[in-house]
């Protein structure tokens, strides 16, 4: 195989995993990180090429992308979990967290295209969340980020499956990875939503603590890119094929409540 894949955000958790798999399954891999050269050696994958990649800096894309090639397989990974109460979030730290999850992969993507169309053979894979699907309380702009990128990968799909392109979403739902202790939190000393707050990061911690692994979504999204037709949506973790028939089955107003209790919150 001397097919080359792109995986963002590949120094821990999920990007690692994928990067590791991917190795191992013969593909030359391009593994970014903000710097790669303070990188532990825990962090680096034995073949993989490591380049400084911020996707919140404009200026750090284009120099990534000029000097990239042809590129198979672009696995986009790279984001930050936030939270907060709605009304509460700084405008700063939404745009922020849109240019790092959404508008950097959909950069990303639209420069590998040209080329994928042209060979007639390209995948690109999302990492989502199943809060896309599954809205939570105080989770409102990564939220939003996971069904922003699952839209464009939707309706892009529909558009270059035909030249052999393939866009697809992986969704995981808990997942143990630490991401926990790097979450970006926005609550006001004495805000109303506070103790709910604190209720529902106490939950997912713990849910996250007892999660599935990195290696299992990197496992999924092996899958969806050596599928000759990736489904549009991938799903692991929390239950997926229970919560994904519940949600097809019961009222949308039912499901909100399920979440809410999910996590200590009452509705």
């Amino acid at each position: 195989m001397n097919r080359t894949a792109v995986v963002t955000g590949a120094s821990s958790g999920i990007g690692q995993a994928v990067a590791t798999a991917l190795v191992a399954h013969g593909y030359r891999v391009i593994g970014t990180s903000r710097n790669p050269d303070s990188m532990t050696d825990a962090q680096r994958v034995a073949g993989v090429d490591y380049r400084a990649l911020d996707l919140t800096d404009t200026a750090s894309i284009s120099a990534f992308v000029a000097e990239l090639g042809d590129v198979d397989v672009l696995v986009n990974n790279a984001g930050e979990s936030q939270s907060g109460p709605f009304e509460e979030l700084p405008t700063d730290a939404i745009e922020r967290l849109f240019q790092l999850n959404v508008f950097g992969a959909v950069t990303l993507s639209q420069n590998v295209i040209p080329g994928m169309r042209e060979r007639r053979y390209g995948r690109i894979v999302m990492v989502g969340s199943m809060l896309a699907s599954f809205p939570l309380a105080y989770r409102s702009s990564y939220a939003s980020t996971k069904a922003a990128i699952k839209g464009f990968s939707d309706a892009a799909r529909l558009e270059l499956s035909p030249y052999g392109v393939w866009m697809t979403t992986v969704e995981p739902g808990s997942i143990n990875t630490g991401i926990s202790e790097r979450r970006t939190k926005y609550i006001a000393p004495h805000s109303i939503h506070r103790d709910d707050f604190h209720t529902m990061i106490s939950s997912l911690d713990r849910k996250e603590g007892t999660g599935i692994s990195a290696e299992d979504v990197a496992e999924v999204v092996l899958k969806a890119i050596e599928a000759d037709q990736p489904k549009p949506l991938y799903a692991r973790g929390s239950n997926a094929p229970l919560v994904f028939l519940a949600r097809r089955l019961m009222p949308a107003a039912f499901m909100e409540k399920i979440v809410a209790k999910m996590f200590g919150l009452k509705r």
